[in-house]
């Protein structure tokens, strides 16, 4: 071991020495072949010594000018290979060269040539068998503590993945085989690694060769391949590894690094959202934008990616200082041409929102500043309606005194049918904006979608910790069921959809298909290489209040039609007048009024506020 830890270091010297050995017994091999035996009495060792010592400084020097004591001999390929062939058979031809043009005594043209293939052959020998040795090498100490390693993908991805792990990382993991789904590969050997099945194959092999880890490590892929083979990797309860995307096949250091964990996303299986920039890039760019609640998991994102259409100026406004402080300063950090202002207010505070858009004249105003957490909210329904519904319409009416161009409410899906506090106000804001967008110059739309990844405390970041803690991962209901989308998916979303805007619309995300809870957490107990009920506890809750089985996107009476996007749909518009509106909303100022006012009473109001609100019967 230590013969092979000092190697790097004396490799040019080691090299030469043995080429040096090679190239004299080779022309003794000659002999022998040529005089079929070796009778020392009949030598011409003139010849020989001559022919030795030219061979030696021609050899030498083409193998220098060929580069080839520079090449690190544990990755050499065939490449290598046929340019030491190249230099060898090159070599022999100028020694008989020489010999003719200065009239030395060397052996014949024959002798050198066959000498040439000899010290070829072995050149190229003795350094496969060094690589095969240094890539291979054998793992002192811990031995039983490697993992068994199973790789999914022998395209370019898994070569490098088997190369990297070979060079650097024997002494971590033991590669059992490779998985691919080309029936041409199956038997065929990558760096000496055997792809031994397709996707078909895993769960049998991870049990026979008692694999402990899954690198999934194939670039390109359709996203119903990949949820289909991560599915089935997931079943075996093993931990899995994946590889992010093509962009990250760059060098084997980049690949290693780039391995994360399978996030939900992946088994979700999405198609990517094709974006028209072009036309987000037209309403956005030398313009002021102002986001509400910008430190929130929508509205941060929001901020993020406005800022790659180069605004003019940015207004972020939140009422929770940590995060807008973060959001500010990786904005300050990467756009510099950007002007950027963080402003600490609440949308309750009216004056405040006046002062506000007075100093800013924002053009666009994304409106993502709610109470959004459904139990909370059902414990603290006033809290909700001052929030919710007299912080939308203290925005709204100050973007139409200052003459704001488009107006976005990020809505939500509970908004549909609502059966909690929290989706009947987010139901009334949408009322808000369609009926002041009647009366007003200001394009007043709304961008209506359910559940986003990882957003703050949503259900993912909440089964990930449970998980960590040992269990129990608990679920409300095993029977229901979520939209979900990434935040960064939604985000361009909202952006696209607003350039279709004319005024009044309710925009629909196409969310999927619906995901059920239990199965979300089923997924992430696996995927984190344990097993429920065995190793993590599942544990029914029972729904909490104002919770519902199911959520919907669209009401019933409202109607869909399409856009030029195929993810993004308008709801039918709302006759609702701005009259009738605020006739609601004074019914409310009564109820926030009084802080006393009973819960029962506060849900009383609500259900003639908004006619779709009827309470959760569990």
């Amino acid at each position: 071991m230590k013969i092979i830890k000092s190697w790097g270091k004396y490799t040019k010297f080691i090299l030469g020495i043995i080429d040096i050995l090679i190239i004299i017994f080779s022309y003794f091999a000659v002999q022998i072949f040529v005089n079929h035996g070796l009778n020392i009495v009949e030598l011409d060792f003139t010849r020989i010594i001559n022919s030795i010592i030219t061979s030696i400084i021609v050899y030498e020097i083409f193998l220098h000018l060929f580069d080839l004591y520079r090449t690190i001999t544990s990755f050499e390929s065939i490449k290598e290979y046929f340019c030491y062939a190249l230099a060898c058979m090159v070599s022999c031809n100028v020694v008989s060269m020489l010999g003719i043009i200065f009239n030395i005594k060397l052996l014949s043209p024959i002798e050198n040539l066959l000498a040439g293939f000899f010290i070829a052959v072995a050149m190229i020998f003795y350094r496969a068998i060094i690589r095969f040795f240094l890539t291979n090498r054998i793992t002192t100490g811990h031995t039983e503590e490697r993992k068994n390693l199973l790789i999914i993908g022998g395209g370019d991805a898994g070569t490098i993945v088997v190369k990297a792990i070979k060079n650097t990382l024997m002494s971590i993991y033991n590669i059992v085989g490779i998985i691919d789904d080309d029936p041409k590969k199956k038997n065929l050997n990558i760096s000496g690694v055997r792809i031994i099945g397709n996707r078909n194959d895993i769960t049998r092999i991870c049990k026979e060769k008692r694999v402990d880890i899954i690198f999934f490590v194939i670039s390109n892929i359709s996203p119903k391949d990949r949820r289909e083979v991560l599915q089935i990797c997931q079943e075996t309860g093993i931990k899995l590894r994946i590889l992010p995307g093509i962009q990250d096949l760059i060098t084997e250091k980049s690949i290693m690094q780039n391995l994360r964990d399978v996030e939900i996303e992946d088994i979700l299986g999405r198609e990517p959202i094709v974006l028209e920039n072009h036309n987000i890039s037209n309403l956005i760019k030398n313009n002021v934008i102002m986001v509400t609640g910008a430190g929130g998991s929508i509205g941060s994102e929001l901020c993020r990616q406005i800022a790659k259409f180069e605004p003019k100026e940015m207004v972020l406004l939140d009422i929770y200082e940590n995060n807008l402080y973060d959001i500010e300063l990786e904005l300050k950090a990467q756009y510099k041409n950007i002007k950027i202002d963080a402003v600490i207010a609440s949308v309750r505070d009216k004056k405040k929102m006046d002062n506000v858009f007075e100093t800013y004249k924002p053009s666009i105003v994304f409106h993502a500043a709610a109470h959004k957490h459904v139990p909370l909210m059902e414990y603290s329904p006033l809290e909700a309606i001052k929030n919710n519904v007299f912080g939308t319409y203290n925005v709204v009416n100050c973007s139409d005194k200052y003459g704001v161009k488009r107006f976005i409410l990020i809505s939500s899906d509970k908004a549909v049918n609502p059966t909690n506090i929290m989706g009947a106000t987010k139901r009334l804001c949408e009322m808000i904006i369609q009926a002041k967008d009647k009366v007003s110059k200001t394009e007043f739309v709304a961008v209506r979608f359910g559940n986003v990844l990882g957003s703050n405390g949503s259900v993912i970041p909440l089964f990930k910790k449970q998980i960590a803690r040992g269990g129990p991962v608990t679920v409300t209901h095993k029977e229901i069921t979520r939209f979900f989308m990434t935040i960064p998916e939604a985000v361009g979303l909202i952006l696209q959809a607003i350039t279709y805007a004319k005024g009044g619309e309710i925009f629909v995300l196409d969310m999927g298909e619906p995901v059920k809870i239990y199965d979300l957490a089923v997924s992430l107990i696996k995927l984190s290489g344990l097993q429920p009920d065995v190793d993590i506890p599942i544990e029914i809750t029972g729904l909490r209040p104002g919770e519902k089985l199911y959520e919907e996107l669209l009401m019933s009476e409202e109607g869909l039609t399409t856009t030029e996007h195929t993810k993004i749909f308008i709801a039918k518009p709302s006759d609702i007048t701005m009259q009738t509106v605020d006739e609601k909303l004074n019914a409310l100022e009564t109820l926030v009024a009084d802080e006393n006012t009973s819960l029962g009473e506060i849900k009383e109001t609500i259900k003639n506020v908004v006619p779709t609100y009827h309470e959760n019967n569990k």
